[in-house]
């Protein structure tokens, strides 16, 4: 085997071993964390992963003199998005189904594509590929029969899924403003150094906000079992797994990253089905099918680099 179809193949297991992380994290382990205050929650699991990454990486400090201010406050949009309101959004989803549905809110967060080559589009002037507004409006109804079936949206009975699904939705609307956001800056920089600024400046608003929230007493209320799902979120879903995506993405092209990332729903889809006895029906069954042949569809048709340029999740 030549070393070019090692590397290939390197890429494309570390992407996709990443993506399993992910629906791990989305179906089994911050769920649990559901006791917690959600900013506290995205707080810790922000500010850890950064003061580890202070060991190894301190010296991408020094790349913030040669930031403009323009720059810096693309950086800062960045956190802000994707970090902040975007992990803040997709969190609350996650705790308000109580471990209903949550394969729903995963997959939805999936349609992030869809709104990160619209806005690069409205804000980038980036021409949009023929096609585009068919398969958006297919993910689109698709990711409603994904929710409801063939029911009506239900807001008087109690039920949280219209809300954690809103939730879910305003997610990937953050997550696909980060990624073009992240065009003004961090693509001139290693992944080492996007993931380390944005997570420092992710910690800093977010420590604003539990300080000014009062969240931040809420710490005292987690329990043994809180701190042991942080670490292992810490070490393997969170930033553990962003860096093996950034790995297997400098190794691949756009379109194999974009096929292993399907990982991602499919093993969401098996860890609620092995740890919580969910399983979807056969209407969402086959809109889920749908909706991931449109974002797949779409994330090849737009431009790669908006797309996967900065993983947001």
């Amino acid at each position: 085997m030549t070393k070019s179809k090692l590397s290939l193949i390197s890429g494309a297991v570390a992407i996709s071993i990443s993506a399993m992380l992910w629906g791990l994290d989305g179906i089994v382990l911050t769920p649990r964390l559901y006791n917690l205050d959600v900013g506290l929650v995205v707080f810790i699991l922000h500010a850890l992963p950064f003061l580890i990454m202070n060991l190894f990486l301190y010296k991408e400090y020094r790349l913030i003199k040669s930031f403009t201010r323009k720059e810096i406050l693309y950086i800062i949009l960045v956190a802000l998005m994707g970090g902040a309101l975007g992990t803040m959004a997709i969190v609350r989803a996650l705790f308000l189904v109580e471990f209903r549905d949550l394969t729903i809110v995963v997959l939805l967060q999936k349609l992030q594509p869809l709104f990160a080559i619209s806005l690069a589009a409205l804000l980038l002037h980036e021409k949009l590929k023929k096609n585009f507004l068919l398969w958006a409006g297919v993910a689109i109804v698709a990711g409603y029969f994904l929710t409801f079936g063939f029911r009506l949206p239900d807001f008087q009975t109690g039920s949280k899924t219209a809300t954690a699904a809103a939730y879910s939705l305003f997610a990937a609307f953050a997550f696909g403003s980060a990624t073009v956001l992240g065009k003004g800056v961090l693509h001139r920089i290693s992944f080492q150094a996007a993931t380390f600024f944005r997570y420092g400046f992710t910690t800093l608003i977010m420590l604003v906000y539990v300080i000014f929230s009062g969240a931040l007493y809420g710490i005292r209320a987690a329990t043994p079992n809180n701190w042991l799902i942080i670490l292992l979120i810490t070490f393997t879903t969170g930033s553990g797994a962003i860096f093996l995506y950034y790995y297997g993405l400098g190794k691949v092209k756009a379109m194999v990253a974009t096929i292993c990332e399907l990982f991602f729903p499919l093993s969401a889809i098996m860890f609620d089905y092995f740890f919580h006895g969910k399983i979807l029906t056969p209407v969402q069954w086959f809109s889920a099918a749908v909706m991931l042949v449109a974002i797949v569809r779409l994330s090849l048709g737009g431009k790669a680099e908006t797309v996967t340029e900065l993983k947001s999740e």
